[in-house]
């Protein structure tokens, strides 16, 4: 079993950020020469060409656009165990806003990790729609926020991921026995809500909203009991509930982004920063 080693990742991913060997030899404290000897190493350790020549910048061939996730959640899952055993050095106060169908998955896993890990960091979680987050008051409010996006762009450097979108309902799947599909949503703005609805109607598939509550707990209380059904990011599903198979009553959704955002000028903040891995890291 071959090891890619971390320096030759790290190199990798410099390069791959910057365009150029030369640049990231500056950023590293190494010379053009020996990044490039890295990188030569990384081919021949993966068997593939990574990096193309495009006039003065190097690009990512196909396989190094692959390896360059890959290497993304390897240097992140090392700094943050390496980061975990200093952890009493790190202190801090964090003012986290996130969507409240992400608290489920994020609060009881990546986030309490977190917490765990560094006791000396003060963590204040607000759930809200993403469309309050993003306000100025909400930007305000938060020193880091995760948001939905609805039209994702791959080249924003916020975008953590994609996250496809699917129909959700209880065990009993009595509301496919009528005519009419019944909605479980949030309230108005919510990003689940307006695709359900859009891509609804553009299947001409009739739809009544039959219960609209804010928060998920009280939208999985409802699916349970067999009043409709709802929509969430497939990652974001509670175990106890199913996933309905796309269908001419029950069409294809599409994907929604989510998004990682510094708010102010709290990019240098150890905590944050550590924060932001955990997240990252956990959502990959």
């Amino acid at each position: 079993m071959k090891n890619l080693p971390m320096d030759l990742l790290r190199s990798f991913v410099s390069v791959a950020q910057l365009n150029s060997i030369t640049k990231a030899g500056e950023l590293l404290g190494r010379s053009q020469p020996a990044i490039t000897l890295q990188m030569q190493r990384l081919e021949e350790l993966v068997d593939e060409t990574l990096l193309v020549r495009n006039g003065k910048n190097m690009d990512l061939s196909e396989a190094g656009d692959r390896l360059y996730e890959y290497a993304n959640q390897i240097l992140s899952l090392n700094d943050l165990a390496v980061s975990e055993f200093s952890k009493s050095a790190v202190t801090g106060r964090i003012r986290l806003g996130i969507p409240s169908e992400f608290a489920t998955v994020l609060l009881p896993k990546i986030v309490s990790r977190f917490a765990k890990a560094y006791p000396n960091v003060t963590l204040e979680v607000n759930c809200e729609l993403s469309k309050n987050l993003l306000t100025k008051t909400g930007k305000a409010s938060h020193d880091l926020i995760l948001a939905l996006q609805d039209d994702p762009n791959a080249k924003d450097s916020a975008l953590v991921k994609t996250d496809p979108l699917v129909w959700v309902a209880g065990s009993d799947m009595t509301s496919q026995k009528v005519s009419v599909v019944p909605l479980i949503v949030a309230s108005q703005g919510c990003i689940y809500r307006n695709r359900a609805i859009r891509m609804l109607d553009k299947s001409k598939q009739p739809w009544q909203i039959v219960y609209t509550n804010p928060d998920l707990t009280g939208i999985q209380y409802a699916i349970q009991e067999g009043l409709g059904v709802t929509v969430l990011a497939k990652s974001t599903v509670p175990d106890n509930l199913k996933i309905l198979r796309p269908s001419p009553r029950f069409p294809e959704l599409g994907d929604v982004g989510i998004s990682l955002l510094f708010t102010g000028s709290h990019r240098k903040n150890e905590a944050l920063q550590l924060l932001a891995e955990y997240l990252k890291t956990g959502l990959a």
